[in-house]
């Protein structure tokens, strides 16, 4: 976050916190940050408690939303489009600045060619290997490797079987015997307990 925002919200130094890390500016030199303050940010009913580095050097932005933020929110950016598309809960929030004519040819767009868009692997059936495909770079120099069997869990056996079927019926995956090089599974939760 930059000068003209921190004191543009009313903030004073007392409100930061303790932080010291150097920080490289755009223009090259390194700049001692004045201290973090967390802060929520809300966009479209969507709120997010971001930890900013309040550091006082030129910048031709307000504030730059890193990874974390990028995350938490589920976003989707183009740097080169310099737009922002996340999920809320009305739906998927596009070109939040857009105005006018520009948002509605943009949206008409998405209407037009939603059956392009997909959220999931299961959303799209066949890809053509001539289009994307995905192998491993293994270098040949090394000998393939067979992993000593282990038994799984018996919930984790369920969960495997009923992935394994949904990625098959859809064509995502197929089934090919590798008898020298195998590997065991591992079930890992996702961040939604899943």
């Amino acid at each position: 976050m930059y000068p003209n925002l921190f004191n543009g919200l009313g903030l004073k130094d007392k409100d930061l916190s303790k932080y010291d890390t150097p920080q490289v500016g755009f223009d090259g030199k390194v700049v001692i940050p004045q201290g973090q303050i967390s802060l929520p940010v809300n966009m479209k009913g969507k709120e997010v408690v971001v930890a900013f580095i309040v550091v006082a050097s030129f910048s031709p932005y307000t504030v730059i939303l890193g990874r974390l933020w990028i995350h938490a929110m589920g976003a989707i950016l183009s740097t080169l489009h310099v737009k922002v598309k996340f999920r809320t809960k009305q739906g998927i929030a596009v070109g939040v600045n857009m105005k006018g004519e520009d948002r509605v040819e943009m949206l008409l767009f998405l209407i037009n060619n939603v059956d392009v868009f997909a959220c999931s692997p299961y959303e799209v059936p066949r890809v053509d290997p001539e289009f994307i495909v995905h192998k491993l770079n293994v270098d040949p120099s090394f000998p393939p490797k067979k992993q000593k069997p282990r038994r799984s869990a018996k919930e984790h056996v369920e969960v495997v079987k009923f992935e394994v079927k949904r990625l098959k019926d859809t064509g995502v995956i197929r089934e090919i015997f590798f008898l020298e090089w195998l590997a065991n599974t591992v079930v890992v939760k996702k961040k939604n307990g899943k």
